[in-house]
């Protein structure tokens, strides 16, 4: 399977990370990383850049990684489209008091506007 995973510098896309390289190894996907600039997040792009590189050089999987300027869901969008990729991976949602899924804005802008599948990892 052909997969862009979205990132950018939260705890969330870390994890996205992991879990989408485990599966990589397992099913022997073919990956694009896309890195989002979200200046409230924890990490910079440059920090983000460098834990995807090193993540993929230890899993032993060749990737290519993007740099996207502009809105962060335009451009993940625009990206998985160009690509041709077969599912866009991306963390988010958080919970409510409630239990209910909160999705932030460049979630729900690519849940609504994406051709192909998207995988939400939480």
């Amino acid at each position: 399977m052909h997969v862009l995973l979205g990132l950018e510098g939260s705890d969330e896309s870390v994890k996205t990370l992991e879990t989408t390289l485990e599966r990589a190894e397992e099913a022997g996907d073919e990956l694009v990383i896309g890195v989002v600039e979200k200046p409230e997040a924890a990490r910079s792009t440059d920090e983000v850049v460098d834990l995807a590189t090193t993540a993929l050089e230890d899993a032993g999987i060749e990737a290519d990684i993007h740099v996207l300027e502009g809105d962060p869901g335009s451009e993940l969008v625009s990206l998985a489209e160009a690509e041709d990729v077969d599912q866009l991976v991306i963390g988010g949602g958080t919970r409510s008091p409630m239990g209910k899924v909160r999705l932030g804005p460049v979630t729900e802008f690519v849940l609504l506007n994406a051709t192909m599948t998207v995988k939400l990892v939480r």
